[in-house]
């Protein structure tokens, strides 16, 4: 039904389903709860919302710290965006290390995260609509954050469109992990 793909950062896989094309457009299904639970991912998501973002906009790199921490799978249903997964649980072998994937709206891929990893993107298309499942509710005062240009990444702009909040995170080398590996995966 799905086909999975590890990353290099445990705890995060693309997720490629079938994806259905014809004259009258397309079918893609996201989300099947026995396939979730054959596989050990979560299937208890309690929040779900999307953002739309013009090219060149930037968001993240975000996650919610314990105890309100999350679980999350990200698609996009209309555009393509740049996006990028960050292993910021001390003791993994990842620690620091950042992961990234094109997710659109044609290929109808999409990225399970786990606990313990921001995630953030770029939007690449002139309009891109990215969906978010998350298994614990957004809590502002667990909201937080890496400053995007701080890590290892080769964002697809030079100059991204960010929001004030999003440049004042501090960088990975400043910020300390409340995460620790494997408990969080």
């Amino acid at each position: 039904m799905f086909e999975i793909r590890p990353s290099v950062i445990q705890g995060c896989y693309e997720i490629q389903p079938r994806v259905f094309n014809d004259e009258r457009g397309r079918f893609v299904k996201i989300f099947h709860s026995d396939e979730f639970e054959r596989n050990n991912f979560a299937t208890n998501f309690v929040e779900e919302y999307y953002s739309v973002s013009n090219r060149g906009v930037l968001r993240g790199l975000h996650f919610q710290v314990p105890p309100k921490e999350h679980k999350k799978v990200v698609y996009c249903v209309q555009g393509e965006v740049f996006d990028v997964v960050l292993d910021l649980r001390q003791g993994s072998p990842t620690y620091g290390m950042a992961e990234a994937f094109t997710l659109g709206a044609d290929k109808g891929n999409y990225v399970y995260i786990a606990e313990g990893l921001a995630h953030g993107f770029c939007a690449v298309s002139d309009t891109a609509v990215l969906v978010y499942k998350v298994t614990s509710t957004y809590s502002p005062q667990h909201d937080s954050g890496v400053l995007w240009s701080s890590v290892d990444v080769d964002w697809p702009v030079k100059n991204p469109l960010v929001s004030t909040r999003d440049t004042l995170f501090p960088g990975l080398s400043e910020f300390v992990s409340p995460f620790i590996y494997p408990s969080c995966t």
